[in-house]
């Protein structure tokens, strides 16, 4: 079974800073598509940024830079550096992982966290 675990959200004014950072246990295939996405109050699930296991990267076009995935594949953990934080990125972040990257979509997630909440005030 799936186990993905977050950490490092919390409540910071526009312009900060956050790390957040996803341990995953119970996937064992070598290939994978992992990443974030977020949920705000009303609006519908959005990919973020995604890493697979060619290294290769997306981000979001609101992303804008100022966000940076990256993994560590001995620790079998997903991280997300977000800076220059704004008020529209608050919302719950998700951890997902899965052989493909259906998930980015927000649409067909079949494994993620519980969440972790990113409060941006201005």
């Amino acid at each position: 079974q799936v186990h993905l675990a977050e950490s490092g959200g919390g409540s910071v004014q526009s312009g900060g800073s956050l790390s957040l950072s996803c341990v995953v246990s119970g996937y064992t295939d070598k290939t994978y598509c992992m990443g974030w996405i977020r949920q705000a109050p009303g609006r519908s699930r959005e990919g973020v940024a995604a890493i697979d296991s060619d290294g290769r990267i997306r981000y979001r076009d609101f992303v804008q830079g100022r966000f940076t995935i990256s993994q560590d594949i001995a620790k079998k953990t997903v991280n997300l550096q977000m800076n220059q934080l704004q008020v529209e990125d608050t919302a719950m972040y998700y951890c997902a992982i899965d052989y493909g990257c259906a998930w980015y979509g927000g649409t067909v997630v079949r494994n993620q966290g519980q969440g972790t909440q990113v409060t941006v005030s201005s």
